[in-house]
């Protein structure tokens, strides 16, 4: 039976944006696996087109939500909320194994009003998903791992797309490979393995002495893990006497009883995927790749949108430089005569500036925009057109925010102006293609969201951002010069 995995995120727009990864993350550990998301209805559309999600449940007060819950037999509960609500609904739910979220509420509160760091808010708050996530497996990402395949030469070619699987996870990681002496010239030219290492089999002599030679040689590597496609007793054998700690294999093994982690073999499928299946009990945290997009635009919004900037602009051919300067709370914004300074300094560099936003945003813009020149479209997406219209620009430049985490989801390039907020609470732009603008002043952060007005009177967090210092870092993002 296939897991069924509940995911609960109870928050705001940026904090549901930021699952989105986890669930890439899950559907590569688990490809058959059901991804069901409970979010505010207000959200749901933040999610729209994501191919790793089953569905979309939208909370519908605790009793229904529950009811509901309880009648679609989940296998995996995922709480990256961990509230007192989500307490509830995880506590009445009936799965069987849940894996929460370490909030760090009161790590988070201890730095704001104290000035005391910990460990864990070192960590981005994707990176607390990612670890919640993988405690659904119980398996850490390999660091020092091999391949145990000496086989014919027809199993070894079919071998290297596991091996291109496991570094395209885990990049950091050293893959080596244990083969024959014909394979070895396969692996060595592949690319995505380390060192390939000779096995000799022929002969009484070698199988013998030479299983127990390899064994220390193997022993001396200290290899965490062994992925062993080749279903002999010998290659099973051979990661015992190594002492590997996890050795995993199919279940049709000749030595099966020297696998930590046996996996179902079906002769229904290719070889090749038999092979990448040896994945199917590990997280993917380690492959998480902040340059890699994980949000999805729906394509009808994106047509839908292209037309309307080509109607708006008659058919120019500009290259669009999104603007969002609004959040609920004012000690995230940085002043609105900045970004209007900023827009015009834009336009005069030849890019195109849009502003962005809610209906709450309209004013605002509408001030930035005046008297003229700036494209102003606060109020007048919804999320799945705003998540299109992102995707069509060059760049995103925005206060901390849930856009932000939109953009950066997309992949579209991300210049965040922080205040109120830092980069230690861990919603930072994800990534090393994004870049945050910020003062380095000893009253930061002044609250775990920012606050209605400063509290010293002064604002330096955001008047000491200067209109250059944003425009220099925005044309440096966009490969452009300063003038």
């Amino acid at each position: 039976m296939p897991a069924k995995i509940l995911v609960i995120r109870l928050s705001s727009l940026g904090d549901v944006v930021l699952t989105a990864p986890v669930y890439e993350a899950i559907k590569r550990s688990w490809p058959e696996a059901e991804i069901w998301v409970l979010v505010k209805p207000a959200y749901a559309e933040s999610l729209a087109g994501n191919p790793h999600i089953t569905q979309v449940i939208s909370f519908n007060g605790l009793f229904k939500t529950m009811s509901f819950i309880r009648s679609k037999n989940f296998t995996h509960l995922l709480d990256l909320h961990n509230n007192l609500r989500s307490k509830i609904l995880r506590f009445l739910s009936g799965i069987p194994k849940i894996s929460v979220y370490r909030k760090l509420a009161w790590a988070r509160r201890l730095f704001v009003f104290f000035g005391k760091n910990s460990e864990g808010l070192k960590k981005n708050v994707l990176e607390r998903y990612t670890e919640a996530a993988h405690a659904l497996t119980g398996l850490p990402a390999p660091e020092r791992a091999v391949i145990l395949q000496s086989s014919f030469l027809g199993d070894s070619v079919l071998t290297i797309p596991l091996a291109r699987e496991i570094k395209s996870r885990w990049p950091h990681a050293t893959l080596d490979i244990v083969t024959l002496k014909n394979s070895a010239s396969l692996f060595q030219d592949c690319g995505w393995i380390d060192h390939v290492w000779v096995e000799e089999k022929k002969g009484f002599k070698n199988k013998t002495l030479g299983l127990l030679k390899t064994a220390q040689f193997l022993r001396k590597k200290n290899f965490d893990c062994a992925f062993i496609p080749h279903r002999s007793l010998r290659s099973a054998l051979l990661g015992v006497l190594a002492g590997i700690p996890i050795r995993v294999g199919f279940d049709k093994s000749a030595g099966k009883i020297f696998l930590t982690h046996a996996i179902s073999f079906s002769w229904s499928v290719h070889d090749l995927e038999r092979n990448l299946s040896l994945l199917s009990i590990f997280s993917s945290r380690a492959a998480l790749n902040p340059q890699t997009a994980y949000l999805y635009a729906d394509g009808e919004s994106v047509q839908k949108i292209t037309r309307r900037l080509r109607e708006e602009t008659q058919g120019k051919p500009l290259e669009l430089i999104g603007i969002h300067p609004g959040s609920v709370w004012p000690t995230k914004r940085w002043p609105a005569r900045k970004f209007k300074a900023l827009c015009l300094a834009l336009l005069k560099d030849g890019y195109a500036p849009i502003l962005v936003g809610g209906p709450q945003d309209q004013a605002l813009c509408a001030e930035i925009a005046s008297p003229g020149g700036v494209l102003n479209w606060a109020g007048k997406t919804d999320l799945k057109e705003l998540k299109a219209l992102i995707s069509l620009l060059s760049l995103f430049i925005t206060n901390d925010s849930g856009p932000m985490h939109i953009a950066t989801g997309l992949g579209i390039p991300t210049l965040a102006i922080f205040g109120a907020t830092t980069r230690e609470l861990g919603f930072f732009p994800y990534g090393s293609k994004h870049k945050v603008v910020e003062q380095d002043l000893p009253c930061r952060p002044c609250g775990l969201h920012g606050k209605r007005k400063c509290p010293r009177g002064h604002f330096l967090c955001m008047e000491l951002t200067s209109i250059q210092e944003v425009r220099k870092t925005a044309l440096s993002l966009l490969g452009a010069q300063t003038a």
